[in-house]
This record gives structure tokens, C-alpha cells and sequence, in this order.
């Protein structure tokens, strides 16, 4: 990266307060990741301060540091360029946006409710035969995050592969202008976030923000078996290109014939009447709804079936996203990274279908469902009965409705744990060969922990 001082001041409407010819080879708002020639733009949260480390900054090696307009004076550097302005989240994301606007190349943007990380990851593999992309790490998927990744592009990306999260309306908006995708990709709608949006309707429209982002020339990648995705259509921009994926209802790519084994899920699509066959190394039906998403984007962008084949055998996926590990004869599944009723539905399904022992389910609360938490809590311990799980152990506050809805339907050894240490000692009193556990939960609830107990 290459930003010089006048780039920074014109994207992010600065004012300079000192400085000259800086040129920045990165900008960051982590004063830990200072290396020499960093700008250091100091955000403010409900927590924290960025401008509290400034003059750390500087100390580190920043090459100039860009604070909000009313900074305490002790926290301006005595030296380094110094830049000010309104709003420092606001200017950190008019200065990524500045630098993704030097880059000519396909740029994929993704949301939905549930599939969006896994998604990402295969799109990224599907386009990889175009060169090297770049795609969102981690979780950085929100206001921070996709400035921080479209900041990470440089000369050797061919295509990039972003992933746009919300939690509620005229969050996408922004972040997709941002990001101005050649693709976006919808993967679903659900109730995920239900209890700050109120309706499936309010989160349609919040998603459907990044159908309307796309402009012409580029093209819109939609669900079909999802009518809340597939009414997106109507949002779309004249001269977008608008290409459906579905497994259950006509689409342009339609995904069938798919066969799970160990660590692979085997399956046929057809397209404009040709029929190709794929592999994933990923399990579950699901997935392969992700599949196709990612597929159908790289046909947008005119890779052709044995491309798409080839970038699939590069495929490294986000860990905690059913991550399946072999223990001492026990099959562990890390699903922990984020729980909503939907992926809690597929997470038991595929696990069901994968154990060939005891299935042992162990669950935490699914957040903001607003008042039917409840219920769809109560579901998902029904659904456990219904695919035939032996053990249930929750954790939470909600996870009791769980264990009420499970006890109801018929499973019949079930614990609730007040701690991970609960939940970690109990397994390990009941846990034996031929085991497969699937951990699952919201993030906030870091149900990875009880693995690390075990």
C-alpha cells in the first residue's frame, strides 16, 4: 500500500495539523499492529478510546496518526503527521473505500442470515482459478471489519470475496457502497437478529441493501428455495444480471444427487441443461446450497466447470464451522462459532446423518429472537428427539427451553449446565467410543470452551 498524506486528507475530509509528505505503507486502527510508516487511525468505542494510544502509535513507528477533532491534547503525538476530523470511524471507512476504488478487478460481496463464512470461503476457492483473492478473515464482517479487509488489496489480488454482516436496517447500505461488488451474493433470509429487526420482512429488506448496491454490468446470485431471497429480484438495478441457485425449486444452477460420506459431500448440478458433478470437502446438504451460491458467481464471472472443480481442491475453510475432530475414538463436531435456528436445524440434521454411535448434543442459547426465543428454543430440542439424539447437555440461560422442548419429545438423558466446567465434567463422566458430540451456540456463549475442558 502506498497512501500518501494528501490521499488520506481529500478521502477522509481531514483537516492536517501537522505533517508533509508522509507516505503510509499501512493504515490500522490496532496501536499492537504498528509497523514503521502505519497510519493509526484512533476509533472510539463504548469501551475504549483509540486516541488514548496516539502517542504510542507514534512511538512504535506510526507514521502519522488521524484522531477525531476534539482529541484531549495529551493525546496528540509531539510528533509524527497528525490529521483530524469529525469522525474517525467515518473517515477510516472513506479511506478504504478510496483504496479499493484504485483496484479494477471482480469484487463478490455476501450476506444472509446463515452460510455467509462458509460461502465466502467456497466462493473464494470457485473464483481462485482467476488468481490470487483476497476474502474476509475472522469475523470481520461489520463497519470495522470490511474497511480493514478492502484495506488489506494490493496489485497481486485478481478478485476479492467479502462478506457483509447487519444487524438491522441501512447497515448493508453503506458498507456496500464501500465496497461496490461486480457480484452480490444472498445466500438466505432467517430470524436471525429477529428481536432488533421484529420481522423475517424487516431482515429481508435489510439484506435485499446489497441487491440494490449492485450496478449495472455486474449481477445479483440468489436463492430460489427462498422466496424472502428470490423477491430480492425486484430490487434489482436494470442492466444487472440476475442468476438464481436453488436445490428444491428451478433455478439457473440446480443442485441434486448430493450423497454425504465422511469428509466430502458428493453432487450433481445442472446448468443451461448440461449436467457436471462436484465435490466439496465439507459435509452436509446445506453446504452444497452454499456451493451452488458460489458456483453460480463464478459463472457470472466466466469460469467454466472444470475451473470451478479445480478451485474447490483449494478450499480452506473458517475454523468452528463443523469442523469435525477425531478423538480418541469419539467424532467431535466444533459447530460453536454462531448459533440461529436455522443452523441449528441443518447442524443436527448433518450431524445425525454422519453419526454412526450415540449422538450427544451439546447447546447454547441462540441470542437476540425477541420474544419467540421461547419457542424456537423448544423446537430445537424437539428436532433433537426427532433425529434421534441419546444425550443432551445445554448451557444458558435459554438453554433450558431446549432441554425442555427435548424431555418433551422424548429424549431422555439430558443435564443443563450453569458453567462450561459443569457442562466439561459431565461429559467426560458419560463420553465413550463410538461418541459423535456436536458443540453448538451463539458466540457470545463460547461453547468452544467446554471442548478445550474435555
Amino acid at each position: 500500500m502506498h497512501l500518501t498524506i494528501d490521499e488520506i486528507l481529500r478521502a477522509a475530509g481531514a483537516r492536517l495539523v501537522r505533517g508533509g509528505d508522509n507516505i503510509f505503507d499501512t493504515v490500522t486502527t490496532d496501536s499492537r499492529k504498528i509497523i514503521h510508516g502505519s497510519l493509526f487511525v484512533a476509533l472510539k468505542g463504548d469501551r475504549f478510546n483509540g486516541e488514548d494510544f496516539a502517542v504510542e502509535a507514534i512511538d512504535k513507528g506510526a507514521g502519522g496518526v488521524l484522531v477525531s477533532s476534539d482529541c484531549a491534547p495529551k493525546n496528540i503525538p509531539p510528533r509524527g503527521a497528525v490529521m483530524t476530523v469529525g469522525n474517525t470511524l467515518d473517515a477510516y471507512q472513506k479511506i478504504a473505500g478510496a483504496w479499493r476504488n484504485k483496484f479494477d478487478i471482480p469484487i463478490v460481496a455476501i450476506t444472509g442470515s446463515n452460510g455467509k463464512t462458509t460461502t465466502k470461503d467456497l466462493t473464494a476457492a470457485a473464483i481462485s482459478p482467476l488468481g490470487p483473492v483476497l476474502k474476509t478473515t475472522a469475523n470481520y464482517n461489520n463497519e470495522i471489519g470490511v474497511p480493514k479487509t478492502l484495506l488489506e488489496l494490493n496489485e497481486n489480488h485478481k478478485a476479492a470475496v467479502i462478506e457483509i454482516g447487519m444487524r438491522g436496517l441501512h447497515q448493508i447500505e453503506p458498507l456496500a457502497a464501500l465496497v461496490r461488488p461486480t457480484v452480490g451474493i444472498v445466500t438466505n433470509v432467517g430470524e436471525t437478529h429477529i428481536e432488533l429487526l421484529g420481522s423475517i420482512e424487516n431482515i429481508a429488506r435489510a439484506k435485499a441493501e446489497l441487491v440494490e448496491a449492485i450496478d449495472p454490468g455486474g449481477a445479483v446470485v440468489l436463492n430460489a428455495d427462498d422466496p424472502n431471497v428470490s423477491a430480492m429480484i425486484d430490487r434489482v438495478k436494470p442492466g444487472v444480471r440476475v442468476m438464481t441457485f436453488a436445490l428444491d425449486h428451478d433455478a439457473d444452477v440446480k443442485g441434486f444427487n448430493i450423497i454425504t460420506r465422511r469428509s466430502s459431500t458428493y453432487f450433481a448440478i445442472v446448468y443451461k441443461g448440461v449436467t457436471y458433478d462436484g465435490e466439496i470437502p465439507i459435509i452436509g446438504r446445506h453446504n452444497i446450497s452454499n456451493a451452488l451460491a458460489a458456483i453460480t458467481s463464478a459463472i457470472s464471472l466466466g469460469l467454466g466447470a472444470d475451473e470451478i472443480r479445480a478451485g474447490f481442491t483449494t478450499l480452506a475453510t473458517t475454523k468452528m464451522r463443523f469442523e469435525i475432530i477425531d478423538r480418541n475414538g469419539i467424532q467431535i463436531i466444533n459447530d460453536a462459532y454462531n448459533a440461529s435456528p436455522a443452523s441449528m436445524r441443518v447442524a443436527i440434521a448433518t450431524t445425525a446423518e454422519i453419526a454412526d454411535g450415540r449422538k450427544i448434543a451439546v447447546l447454547g442459547d441462540m441470542l437476540e429472537l425477541g420474544d419467540r426465543a421461547e419457542s424456537l428454543h423448544r423446537a430445537v430440542g424437539a428436532d433433537l428427539a426427532k433425529r434421534g439424539f441419546n444425550v443432551l447437555v445445554t448451557f444458558g440461560k435459554l438453554g433450558h427451553f431446549i432441554a425442555e422442548g427435548a424431555a418433551a419429545a422424548g429424549v431422555e438423558k439430558i443435564f443443563t449446565a450453569d458453567t462450561h466446567e459443569q457442562a466439561a465434567e459431565y461429559l467426560r463422566g458419560i463420553v465413550r467410543d463410538g461418541d459423535t458430540i456436536l458443540f453448538k451456540g451463539s458466540r457470545a456463549m463460547r461453547m468452544e470452551k467446554i471442548i478445550e475442558l474435555i
